[in-house]
Parts: C-alpha cells; sequence; structure tokens
C-alpha cells in the first residue's frame, strides 16, 4: 500500500542502473525490489531476521537465509541484505549515492543514530529520503490505530505512535542527525482492503497491536479494529481508509 511512496521517491531521485541505493529498516523488501526492478544495486538492513528472510524471497534468492547469521546474503539481482545498521566501514566502500529510511514504523529515536552514522560517513552529496505520516487529520488510519493505544493502556504497554507526523518532524530529525534537508513532497496513499476481516487482518500484521494484544486479548482487539474500522467501510464491503504520506529528501 505504500507503492505510491516508493515510486514517488524513485522518480524524484532517477533510482535506476547507476543506483547504489541502501535501505535501513528495509523490512520484507518491497521497496528494495522496485529499486532493483529498476536496475539498481540494492542493500537493505533490517534487525529483524524474519524480515529479511522475506526479502530474499521477494528478491528470488538463489539460496535460503537459513539462521540469518550476520552478514551478506548476494542474490542475482545485485541485492544485499544484511542483519543489523550499517558499520561506518561499510557506509564508506559502499558507495551509495541514495540512502532511504520509509518504514513510518521505525520510531524516530531508532532511526537516528543509524542517520548520524551516515551523515559522518556516507559519500558527501548522496541524497537521504525519510518518510513519516502526514497530518493526522489527512490519515484516516491514524485514528484507526489509536485504538491499540487506548487498549494497551490498562497495563501500560508501550505503543509506539505512528512516527513523524508533525509539521516540520522529518526536517528536526534530518538536521539532528547532520543532513541537510534538500526537498520535500506528500504522496497519497489510500490502504483498501477486500473485506472487514482482510482489513483487520491486515492491520494485526504491521505489530503495532501486539501491545493491546497483549494488554487485553486477540478477539477484543480484533473487535475494536472493526468497529474502528465502520467509517470506512463502502457500499460493496471493501474498506478504504485515504492516507498521506510525507517524504523528505536530505543531503549528506
Amino acid at each position: 500500500m505504500l507503492v505510491p511512496l516508493y515510486d514517488t521517491v524513485h522518480d524524484r531521485l532517477d533510482v535506476g542502473r547507476n543506483t547504489r541505493l541502501l535501505a535501513l529498516d528495509c523490512g520484507s523488501g518491497l521497496a528494495l525490489l522496485l529499486a532493483a526492478a529498476r536496475g539498481a544495486a540494492v542493500t537493505g538492513y533490517d534487525q529483524d531476521p524474519d524480515r529479511l528472510r522475506l526479502a530474499a524471497d521477494r528478491m528470488a534468492a538463489p539460496q535460503r537465509l537459513g539462521t540469518l547469521p550476520r552478514g551478506a546474503l548476494t542474490t542475482d539481482t545485485e541485492a544485499c541484505l544484511r542483519t543489523g545498521a550499517p558499520a561506518p566501514a561499510d557506509l564508506r566502500a559502499g558507495g551509495y549515492g541514495v540512502v532511504t529510511a520509509l518504514d513510518p514504523a521505525t520510531p524516530a529515536e531508532v532511526l537516528r543514530p543509524a542517520l548520524s552514522a551516515v551523515a559522518a560517513s556516507a559519500r558527501p552529496g548522496s541524497a537521504v529520503v525519510l518518510a513519516g505520516w502526514g497530518p493526522p487529520e489527512r490519515c484516516s488510519a491514524a485514528r484507526v490505530l489509536k485504538v491499540a493505544a487506548r487498549l494497551a493502556e490498562p497495563r501500560g504497554q508501550a505503543v509506539p505512535p505512528p512516527r513523524l507526523s508533525g509539521r516540520d518532524d522529518l526536517e528536526d530529525l534530518a538536521r539532528g542527525a547532520g543532513l541537510r534537508p534538500d526537498g520535500s513532497g506528500r504522496v497519497s496513499c489510500p490502504f483498501g482492503y477486500q473485506d472487514q476481516a482482510s482489513a483487520v487482518r491486515g492491520l494485526l500484521s504491521t505489530g503495532l497491536f501486539d501491545p493491546a494484544v497483549a494488554a487485553t486479548d486477540q478477539q477484543q482487539v480484533e473487535k475494536e479494529i472493526a468497529e474502528a474500522l465502520h467509517p470506512y467501510r463502502r457500499p460493496d464491503g471493501t474498506v478504504r481508509m485515504e492516507n498521506v504520506f510525507r517524504y523528505l529528501i536530505a543531503r549528506v
């Protein structure tokens, strides 16, 4: 559902055969796959081995990751997947012209150290792209996600809020890491599901409702999500939530 965001960023930075792209918190690799399809040489880092296994499948890796020891997986599409975060030596040697941090669920405090390392060690002039939710009033999904915070509250479970929805939050994060803002934009990314059950399942898969499930139970959380989705159900039974995401281009 974030494909419009990925495509817009790739178009704006002319990602293609001459691009070496590094993705922070690459997740299950959809943005990497789209960049590789344009001919870019891509490298992705993530803390979650299970997500990297999904990314390897998407990149048509010739071998399985197995237990995924720290290190690289090189695929036939010039893709390299690594656990953790890039070390300064990797950033200096990689020659990356584009660095992305496009997962809006990554908290700013988690992302900040990696961005600081990029600012200190990546190639001067490299583009660094950050993304986050747009204004809450423009994001239907943000209203539904409030259910997670409310249900998790009784037991004090930590619920990461939608990241970087303030007007200058992306710029503040970039400047705080030593990067220079150099342009921004907004992209419409509607969340669409074939029915209510698919919408509930899809939202639960984000992990943002895990603390709510721990504080209550799965059935209660599913019930509350379904109720919150009611305003977004269409006459044909599908569910559609209009959302806006914002991206910032900064320079090393």
